[in-house]
C-alpha cells in the first residue's frame, strides 16, 4: 500500500490583540496625557518662573513617543503642541476672534506633530534624547518662517529667563538654549525608563549623566569670554509710557489721545528732571504707535512730538505710523526726532506682522473674520535696524521682531549698542502676550551681551541689564517712566558671531538622523518579513 501523506499542521494564529474598546481607550489616554504635557510647558513661561516645568513636559512626551509609529508620534506631537500653544496664543483672539485664534494654535501644533513624528521614529537609535533634541529644534526652525514669514512665538528657548541654562543663549543663541532644554527633559525620561525596564542603575547611568549635563551647561556657558570690540559706555535712557485711554482694538479710533498722553508723560519726566527728582537722560524712547496720526503729513502731531522733545531737550525715538507716497500702504516707523529740528533718522518695521498688519489671502481668511476689512496695509522696511540717538547706536526690533533670530543679530552686528524693543500691547488687553514679549528681550539681552529697553503704550515696559535682569518694569495700563543707567557695550558673544549656524547645524542633525531612522526601520521590516506596514520591527504595539 502506498504511504498516506504526511499530516501538515495548521499555522499558528497569531495571538489576539488587545479588544478594540481597549486600544482605543489607552489611545485616548496617551492623546490627553500628550495635552496635558504641553499644557505643563505652557505653565512654564512667563509671567510664571516655573522654569523646571519645561524639563518635565519634555519627559512625559517622551515616554510618549518611546517606540511608536511616526503617525502615532504625530497625532502625540499635535496634541502636546495644542495643549501648549492653545493657551499661550489665546491673547490673538482678542483682536481676531476666538475661531482664527484655535484655527491658528491647531495649524502651528502641526509643525509640533511633525516634529513628533521624527523623534517617535529616532527614538529607538543610539542616544536617542540627543537625536530628538535636535528634531525638535528642525521644528522649530520650520515653524519660525513658513508660511508668511513663520510665528516663532513660543520656542522653548524664551521660556527659559529664569532658569540657570539661560547663559546658553550668549554661546548659542535661542535653538542651542531651547535643544539643551528639551535634551534635559528626553534624557531624564530615557534615564527612568532603563531604571525601571531593566532595574539596574547601570543601564540608567548615561541617560542620567546626560541630564546632569545639560542643567550644568548652563553655568559653564557662563564662563565662556565675549570678545571685547571696544569700550563699555554709559548713557541715560528714559522709556516712557503714556497708556491708552481704554483697553481694546478701538484704542486706534483715539489716536490723538494717545499721542497726548505720551506728551504730557514725557513734560512730567522734564519738570521732575528740572526738580532734581530724575537725572537728566540722554535720549527717550517711546512706544510703537505712539504717534499714529502721521507727522509727517500732520502739522498738528508733528508740533506736539517738537513741543515733547524741547521740554525733554534730547532726541525721542517715536513710534509712527507713516503713509507711504500713494497712500495704498503704510509703514510701521520709528523716527529720530530732534528738539527743533524734527525727524533726523528713520527705521521702518522690518518684519511686519500677518493678520496684524497686513492680511495675505485676504478674500479667502475673510471667510473666518470680519477683523480682515479693517486691518492695514503695512509693507516691510529696508536696513539693519540701527539708529544714532545723542552719538548712541540704538538697535530698532520693533514689537514682534524681537522674535526674530536675524533681526536682532542684524542690529547688533551693524553695531547697535544697546537695544529698544517699542511696542503696543494694548490691543491685547490684560493678557500674557507683554509678559511673554518681556521674556524675549531678556533671552535676547543674554544673548548678545546687551542692554534692552522695552517702551510700551499701556505695559509692561522695561528696562532690562545685560545678564537678563529686568532693573525696573511699569505696571499695566498705567502712565510710566522709567529711566536707567544703561551700559552701552562694546563686545560680541559667541551667538552673536555664529549667527544662525547653530539652528542649521542642529536642524541638519535631526533630518539627518530621521533619514537614518527610516532606513534603518525599512531594513528592519525586509530582514524580519513580519513588521506590519508603518511600524518598525519590535516596537511597542499601540493600537
Amino acid at each position: 500500500m502506498a504511504a498516506a501523506p504526511p499530516v501538515q499542521s495548521a499555522p499558528a494564529a497569531p495571538p489576539p490583540g488587545p479588544p478594540r474598546g481597549r486600544a482605543r481607550l489607552w489611545w485616548g489616554v496617551r492623546l490627553l496625557t500628550a495635552a496635558g504635557a504641553g499644557a505643563l510647558l505652557y505653565a512654564s513661561f512667563p509671567p510664571r518662573t516655573l522654569w523646571w516645568l519645561a524639563p518635565l513636559a519634555f519627559a512625559l512626551l517622551g515616554a510618549l513617543l518611546r517606540g511608536r509609529r511616526a503617525r502615532t508620534g504625530f497625532g502625540l506631537g499635535f496634541a502636546f503642541g495644542l495643549g501648549f500653544l492653545a493657551p499661550l496664543l489665546i491673547w490673538t483672539g482678542s483682536y481676531v476672534g476666538p475661531l482664527p485664534w484655535l484655527v491658528l494654535a491647531a495649524f502651528e501644533a502641526l509643525f509640533i506633530g511633525a516634529a513628533g513624528a521624527g523623534m517617535a521614529l529616532v527614538s529607538r537609535l543610539p542616544g536617542a534624547p540627543g537625536w530628538a533634541a535636535a528634531v525638535w529644534i528642525a521644528g522649530e526652525a520650520a515653524r519660525g518662517r513658513v508660511p508668511f514669514g513663520g510665528l516663532p512665538w513660543g520656542r522653548i528657548g524664551f521660556g527659559q529667563p529664569d532658569g540657570p541654562l539661560l547663559p546658553i543663549a550668549a554661546v548659542g543663541g535661542v535653538p542651542l538654549l531651547s535643544f539643551v532644554t528639551v535634551l534635559a527633559g528626553l534624557a531624564l525620561a530615557e534615564a527612568g525608563r532603563r531604571l525601571v525596564r531593566t532595574g539596574t542603575r547601570p543601564r540608567a547611568a548615561l541617560p542620567a549623566l546626560l541630564v546632569v549635563a545639560a542643567l550644568v551647561a548652563g553655568p559653564a556657558a557662563a564662563l565662556v569670554p565675549v570678545t571685547r570690540t571696544g569700550p563699555d559706555t554709559t548713557v541715560t535712557i528714559a522709556a516712557v509710557q503714556g497708556n491708552v485711554p481704554r483697553l481694546g482694538l478701538d484704542f486706534n479710533a483715539q489716536r490723538r489721545a494717545v499721542l497726548d498722553n505720551h506728551v504730557r508723560v514725557t513734560e512730567q519726566l522734564a519738570a521732575d528732571v528740572a526738580a532734581g527728582r530724575e537725572p537728566q537722560p540722554d535720549l527717550v524712547i517711546w512706544p510703537e504707535n505712539s504717534s499714529d496720526i502721521d507727522p509727517l503729513r500732520n502739522p498738528d502731531a508733528a508740533a506736539q512730538i517738537d513741543r515733547a522733545a524741547r521740554a525733554s531737550g534730547v532726541p525721542i525715538l517715536v513710534g509712527a505710523v507713516l503713509r507711504n507716497p500713494g497712500g495704498e500702504t503704510t509703514s510701521n516707523s520709528s523716527l529720530v526726532w530732534q528738539p527743533g529740528v524734527g525727524p533726523v533718522e528713520r527705521n521702518d518695521k522690518r518684519r511686519v506682522q500677518p493678520f496684524g498688519e497686513y492680511i495675505p489671502w485676504r478674500s479667502f481668511f475673510r471667510l473666518f473674520s470680519s477683523y480682515v476689512d479693517r486691518a492695514g496695509n503695512f509693507v516691510p522696511g529696508p536696513g539693519p535696524g540701527v539708529v544714532s540717538m545723542a552719538g548712541v547706536p540704538v538697535g530698532v526690533a520693533i514689537c514682534w521682531e524681537v522674535a526674530f533670530d536675524d533681526l536682532v543679530t542684524e542690529s547688533v552686528t551693524a553695531g547697535a549698542g544697546v537695544l529698544a524693543v517699542p511696542s503696543n500691547n494694548a490691543t491685547f488687553g490684560l493678557s500674557e502676550m507683554t509678559y511673554q514679549q518681556l521674556a524675549m528681550s531678556r533671552v535676547r539681552a543674554v544673548e548678545h551681551d546687551r542692554s534692552v529697553i522695552v517702551a510700551t503704550t499701556s505695559g509692561v515696559s522695561a528696562t532690562i541689564a545685560p545678564d537678563g535682569t529686568v532693573t525696573a518694569s511699569s505696571p499695566q495700563f498705567a502712565p510710566a517712566t522709567l529711566v536707567d543707567q544703561t551700559v552701552v557695550r562694546g563686545t560680541t558673544t559667541l551667538a552673536t558671531r555664529l549667527r544662525s549656524v547653530p539652528e542649521w547645524v542642529l536642524t541638519a542633525l535631526g533630518v539627518v538622523a530621521v533619514g537614518v531612522a527610516v532606513v534603518a526601520t525599512r531594513r528592519s521590516r525586509a530582514s524580519s518579513g513580519a513588521a506590519p506596514a508603518g511600524t518598525q520591527a519590535g516596537e511597542d504595539d499601540d493600537g
